[in-house]
């Protein structure tokens, strides 16, 4: 699991990763991100990335499955050239999460996540061919939260707009899954519609000033 926690002080960052992770010091790894500037007037926080070490008190202990696919997934980015490791994030009924640490992760994220998909997408597969039903998530720095976070500002900007020029606003191509937070995101908005269009699996959304009253 990576995450990134902010403070004035490194010490205040650190404690706030404690706090929230409910973990110790000693079970996971830090980077600092960007630090404050010097001088006499000192301006800015500390910003870490904290990297949660696999370990029975952090849930993140590997099964023989979850073995398996992070194997699999490591040989999988070795042989693309990129080569890294792979850890336990979280777990979900029937799903699990895992976290690409990297020095690649641009590459193995690439544009729009596309990267990202297509590994997760190889991992499913073979999942599935262990005989699971078990949903792989595969991340790298946090990027899939950022990406959701990043289209649901992206949503409620565009109804705003389409709302001011009663007219639409096409948005870019989005797996199924970023396409299902979209319209959620605007679906209990009586004068906004949405709809999916294109073919494949990255189809656009397009977002549509309906009036007061939905047809």
């Amino acid at each position: 699991m990576i995450k990134e926690f902010e403070g004035k002080t490194e010490k205040e960052a650190i404690d706030k990763a404690v706090e929230e992770l409910g973990i110790d010091r000693e079970e996971f790894d830090v980077e600092i991100i960007t630090k404050p500037k010097t001088g006499i007037f000192r301006k800015g926080s500390v910003k870490i990335k904290v990297y949660v070490k696999d370990s029975e008190k952090t849930g993140v202990a590997v099964d023989g499955f979850e073995e398996k696919v992070i194997e699999y997934l490591e040989i999988l980015i070795e042989k693309m050239g990129f080569p890294g490791k792979g850890s336990i994030a979280f777990r979900e009924e029937k799903k699990i999460g895992i976290e690409i640490v990297s020095e690649h992760t641009g590459i193995l994220i690439g544009r729009k996540g596309k990267n990202l998909d297509s590994i997760q997408l190889l991992l499913n597969v073979y999942a599935g061919r262990l005989g699971s039903d078990c949903r792989v998530i595969i991340d790298a720095e946090n990027y899939r939260e950022r990406r959701e976070e990043n289209l649901v500002r992206l949503a409620k900007k565009s109804a705003d707009q389409v709302r001011r020029t009663r007219g639409s606003r096409l948005l870019e191509p989005m797996n199924p899954f970023e396409r299902r937070l979209v319209h959620t995101t605007l679906n209990d908005l009586t004068d906004i519609d949405t709809i999916s269009e294109g073919d494949g699996l990255y189809k656009q959304i397009r977002v549509l000033f309906r009036g007061d009253v939905r047809e």
